[in-house]
């Protein structure tokens, strides 16, 4: 991301580094302010590939699902990352177009995705199969990708995407009417993971990256929000800016254009 910011004129690189740490900073906690902030980098940056995907992955989080689909299929125009196939099928699903998404995890499932992808892949899968009605094939998918095991064993809080599978299975039973079952599953995760690390029963599990410039047409401008940092979020801008850029040290005295 630095050498894409460090290719704008530099007080527009840190008004936009500073949006995009406060995006990354609230995308959790207040996803509608980090989306606004996620904008505001766009309006002064939309040909900045991460910034593109900044806004997609916030809105994501803030639940406009036709934006962050918007959003994240132009960073994949832009970069060629494949990594968010599972949030968009989710997107698609949640736009009510289960058709949409269940041929896009089709399609990512085909090209043998990473251990991380096929996990977000399949549980948007048996999401779709269960808004479709489908609760057997939900479950195929869910034990299939549990290894099929049908007794929660092997569960830890250092592999929270297991847990996810493991809530994702419970919920399913409780709703086939296997209460018994989905309770002593739901007994198992809590027991592993009281303090709800693995985020069990939310969507694909999305981040910010850090991926280079490329082109797309300029935005029009909105109002930005206001702006307020704490030293933390300053020294995140910095290093985003790099040690060298005019802005990375703002306390520093301007020189003399007479020296």
């Amino acid at each position: 991301m630095r050498a894409a910011l460090r290719g704008l004129e530099s007080r527009n690189a840190d008004r936009v580094a500073r949006h995009l740490v406060v995006a990354g900073a609230l995308v959790d906690e207040d996803p509608e302010t980090a989306l606004a902030h996620a904008r505001a980098a766009r309006d002064r940056a939309s040909r900045v590939a991460a910034v593109r995907e900044a806004v997609g992955v916030a809105a994501y989080h803030a639940g406009d699902y036709a934006e962050a689909a918007r959003e994240l299929r132009a960073y994949r125009r832009m970069t060629g990352d494949e990594g968010y196939r599972a949030v968009l099928a989710d997107c698609e699903r949640a736009m009510g177009r289960p058709e949409v998404a269940l041929r896009l995890v089709a399609e990512a499932l085909e090209s043998a995705p990473q251990a991380d992808e096929l996990l977000e892949l399949r549980l948007v899968e048996a999401g779709v199969r269960r808004d479709l009605g489908e609760q057997a094939a939900a479950r195929l998918v869910l034990e299939d990708a549990l290894g099929g095991a049908r007794v929660p064993e092997g569960l830890s809080a250092e592999d929270p995407g297991r847990l996810r599978l493991a809530a994702a299975y419970a919920d399913l039973l409780d709703e086939l009417g296997e209460v018994e079952r989905a309770e002593q599953w739901a007994a198992a995760i809590a027991a592993v993971d009281e303090d709800d690390v693995a985020g069990t029963g939310r969507g694909p599990q999305v981040v910010f990256s850090e991926e280079e410039i490329e082109v797309e047409d300029e935005l029009p401008a909105a109002e930005e929000p206001e702006l307020d940092f704490d030293d933390d979020v300053e020294r995140e801008v910095a290093e985003l800016l790099g040690e060298d850029h005019p802005l990375a040290h703002p306390e520093a005295e301007p020189r003399s254009t007479s020296d």
